[in-house]
């Protein structure tokens, strides 16, 4: 049986690094690529090396970066351009394997099992900084889990092997937070309960971290020592898509449901266009809801039949609303997300007392919608509910959404 390997490459600092490459002007200077500050999404999404020399991190909003770096320049994302040079990469791991699997724009594990993963691993980063003017670090290991953790440990253009035999004296020293899907609020956790390295977390009973973390316990303790065995996919498989949605944080803060519906219209619209698009009906609606000193919360409803029409999402959605938000303070941010999805063709029982005509022509109404804004641009045509607020009424989630990485768990 063929040894397993599994490269992890990661580009560093993606988004500014492209930005660089494509203006020479600003190589030499702190940049950092950053969402739009006017629409209350002014946050870091990337840095280059320069301006992280400077104490600035991924997450933290544009006013704290310039704090720390006066002279720090500022760029809005260009998705299309990253989207390329993120195919570019994807053709070159391609040379090499068909398991190529993207996690993010600028990740994506490699199964070369068999063959020589540090030499590979070499040979890929020299390539990308040939070809592509970027550079990578590629993690080298026996799984997905440590082949990730070898790609974060040397930064950049470095290649990191984390093997079966060296693997605890690579890893357990680490940060407990430097594992995946151990996130702030998870590291807290293990903290409270003397777990502060991935080794200390590796040797505390399993039944100990599933009695605090539940199932997750299970599935960290799996990952600190080793032993995640989850496949590489296949280059072009794609994974069943579980949920559609889009969530913003809104211009300003609403004060009422009349701010909610338009927010809710815009994102239902949005989130049934590109159900459309996929071919799937919803059976389960869900909102988010932030409110403006940031508590959250979600609720779920069936609908009564699977659906993709806009005004059947949005009055789901709307109910929820009103069901369980009493308006103890402003909203910042609402999110709609259809689940529990079916093919659009699958057979289903009709209602005895439901107007099925009268679907049928909302539902054609909503693709004869979808096709205007395709040809003519998304604010082409709207709701008139939805323009009795400018600012609000003018948000585009299905063109303005931020890329987020796909889910390691399928």
């Amino acid at each position: 049986m063929r040894q397993r390997v599994i490269l992890h490459s990661d580009i560093n600092n993606f988004y500014a690094s492209v930005e660089c490459l494509h203006r020479p002007e600003i190589r030499e200077l702190p940049v950092v690529v950053g969402g739009d500050e006017e629409a209350r999404h002014g946050i870091v999404l990337a840095k280059n090396q320069i301006a992280k020399a400077a104490g600035i991190k991924t997450g933290e909003t544009l006013w704290q970066a310039r704090r720390k770096c006066p002279g720090l320049v500022t760029l809005p994302p260009n998705y299309p351009l990253y989207l390329r040079y993120a195919r570019y990469a994807r053709e070159i791991y391609g040379d090499y394997t068909d398991r190529v699997e993207p996690f993010g724009l600028d990740e994506a594990w490699l199964d070369v099992s068999g063959e020589d993963g540090e030499r590979i691993a070499d040979e890929i980063r020299a390539r990308i900084r040939r070809e592509l003017g970027v550079t990578a670090s590629v993690g080298v290991s026996y799984n997905k889990i440590f082949a990730k953790l070898g790609s974060d440990i040397k930064k950049p253009d470095a290649t990191t092997v984390i093997s079966e035999e060296n693997y605890k004296a690579v890893a357990w020293p680490l940060p407990v937070e430097d594992l995946l899907y151990v996130g702030r609020a998870t590291g807290e956790k293990l903290r409270r309960i003397g777990i502060s390295t991935i080794g200390e977390l590796a040797r505390m009973p399993e039944s100990v971290l599933r009695s605090r973390l539940g199932k997750m316990g299970s599935v960290l303790h799996a990952f600190a020592n080793g032993l995640d065995t989850s496949p590489v996919m296949r280059m072009g498989e794609e994974a069943m898509i579980k949920s559609v949605g889009n969530s913003t944080t809104t211009p300003r803060d609403l004060m009422c449901d009349e701010d909610v519906k338009i927010i809710i219209f815009v994102l239902s619209e949005s989130v049934c266009a590109r159900m459309r698009e996929h071919g799937f009906l919803a059976r389960t609606v869900v909102i988010s809801v932030r409110d403006n000193e940031l508590a959250s919360f979600e609720r779920q409803t069936k609908l009564p039949r699977p659906s993709c029409i806009s005004g059947e999402i949005a009055a789901a959605a709307m109910q929820l609303f009103r069901q369980h938000y009493k308006w103890p303070k402003p909203i910042r941010s609402l999110g709609v997300r259809c689940t529990d999805l079916v093919p659009a063709g699958a057979p289903m029982q009709l209602s005895l007392f439901g107007d099925e005509e009268r679907r049928q022509k909302q539902e054609a109404l909503d693709r004869a919608v979808d096709e205007v804004r395709r040809r003519f641009g998304h604010f082409a045509i709207q709701r008139a509910s939805v323009m009795a607020d400018g600012p609000l009424g003018g948000i585009n989630p299905k063109g303005d959404h931020i890329i987020h990485p796909v889910g390691f768990f399928r």
